[in-house]
């Protein structure tokens, strides 16, 4: 039995009760949320040192972060350290990506590192097997080349997956037909357009959707489906062929939810400020409510090594629109690989975003903290305002570089802070009655 199958017979599991506890919320919202669609539970039964992640509607908005090597940049330590990192700053669920090295050694290192929800794209996985062990051209990969990648995946323990069975034949076609400038961003997605045109087949995990159930079942892994043709610039935001492929996205959330599997839906990409409701509207509507799973989205495409703050103006206004978990990105993209300080540049960012539309969408708990802020600044309690603050570190580092003054204030305003003035004002208001 998964997580949705216990949920829809009225059970409350273990896990149930443990991200309930989290989120402050009753464990029947929980189970109820499940149930419905509208709620998951990330977490791989073969994931023994894993917490159990909840994703969806009327929780916090999740941050993931992306590491992984490249062929480039295969140093694993480094990996590991950026896993850390991304945990310390509030990451709730990191993804490998790692296309370079020895990338089962990574993934596995990685799910030992952390509690953290991990997740995969293991697309990457057999086309880095067929390649270096079978002596294959990534098109000449097999189905079971394919699948055996992500029963690999599954083994490790990883609790959600990156497939992107919506990118079909009938699809690429429209996106032919309208035109785009980026045409494919999505690696994975890439990979899939690739493998079809040479083959001239149809997508084998759209074609075999049925196969990927069983075996996601057998280890209660999410479904993370995922956007091939999300748009990589403005321009090509909310075409045909982007809303085509979550039109399919949304028959296959039934198929899967059905069969007992969990799913999430991930989304743009490249997207303009007044197209960004308007794409979160369509995803909960097309897919029945499922948790949306946004990268950014980026309302711009000019500020290469700022991508960080473009992807938090973007993120808080979807995740305010309903999206539920948030994709980082960090100042690298377009550009490198991250380094670890861009990890956590990337995650502070999001969470920010993140945080942000909680207190919009009026989740339980998510203005605490501020208000608490709000009262050790009133009183200038500096150790209480680095206690609230997401990044501590950074805070009370700026704070020290300035000089800390007698007066206990900032050096923004010094003896005439607006704090110490309105205390003095009313301190003198009170003497008088």
């Amino acid at each position: 039995m998964t997580q949705l199958d216990y949920a829809r017979k009225g059970i409350i599991t273990d896990k149930m009760k443990e991200a309930a506890l989290a989120e402050g919320v009753e464990p029947e919202f929980i189970r109820a949320g499940i149930a419905a669609g509208r709620i998951i539970i990330c977490h791989n039964i073969k994931h023994g040192n894993g917490r159990p992640l909840a994703v969806g509607t009327g929780l916090r908005t999740k941050v993931n972060a992306n590491i992984g090597t490249s062929a480039d940049d295969l140093d694993i330590t480094k990996e590991l350290e950026k896993a850390r990192t991304a945990v310390k700053f509030g990451a709730d669920a990191i993804m490998d990506l790692s296309t370079g090295g020895p990338v089962d050694e990574i993934r596995r290192a990685i799910i030992a590192e952390t509690t953290a929800c991990i997740g995969s794209v293991p697309l990457y996985q057999a086309a880095l097997d067929a390649v270096r062990t079978k002596n294959k051209a990534i098109v000449d990969m097999t189905v079971d080349d394919i699948f055996e990648g992500i029963i690999k995946h599954a083994e490790d323990g990883v609790d959600f997956i990156t497939v992107h069975c919506g990118v079909t034949r009938s699809t690429v076609e429209r996106m032919k037909n309208e035109g785009r400038i980026m045409d494919v961003v999505s690696r994975g997605g890439a990979f899939t357009v690739e493998w079809m045109t040479y083959n001239q087949q149809e997508n084998p995990l759209f074609e075999h959707f049925d196969r990927l159930l069983e075996i996601t079942r057998a280890y209660d892994m999410t479904l993370s489906l995922g956007d091939g043709f999300r748009p990589g610039c403005l321009a090509d935001a909310t075409d045909r062929a982007q809303i085509h492929e979550l039109i399919i996205l949304g028959e296959l959330t039934q198929r899967a939810q059905a069969a007992g599997v969990q799913v999430m839906i991930e989304g743009p990409g490249h997207v303009p400020l007044n197209q960004i409701e308007a794409n979160i509207l369509l995803q909960k509507r097309l897919c029945h409510g499922a948790p949306f799973y946004v990268l950014g989205p980026l309302v711009t495409d000019i500020a290469p090594g700022y991508d960080h703050i473009t992807c938090a103006i973007g993120g808080a206004i979807a995740a305010a629109a309903g999206a539920d978990f948030l994709c980082y990105v960090t100042p690298s993209e377009h550009l490198r690989l991250p380094t670890i300080e861009d990890v956590r540049e990337g995650v502070i960012a999001s969470k920010i975003a993140a945080h942000a539309a909680d207190i919009a969408k009026g989740v339980k708990g998510a203005m605490d903290k501020d208000i608490v802020m709000a009262k050790c600044r009133k009183k200038l309690d500096w150790e209480g305002q680095f206690g609230q603050a997401l990044d501590p570190e950074k805070a009370r580092r700026l704070r020290s570089e300035s000089g800390v003054a007698d007066h206990g204030a900032c050096t923004m305003c010094g003896e005439f802070c607006a704090y110490k003035v309105m205390d003095d004002a009313m301190e003198k208001q009170a003497a008088q009655r």
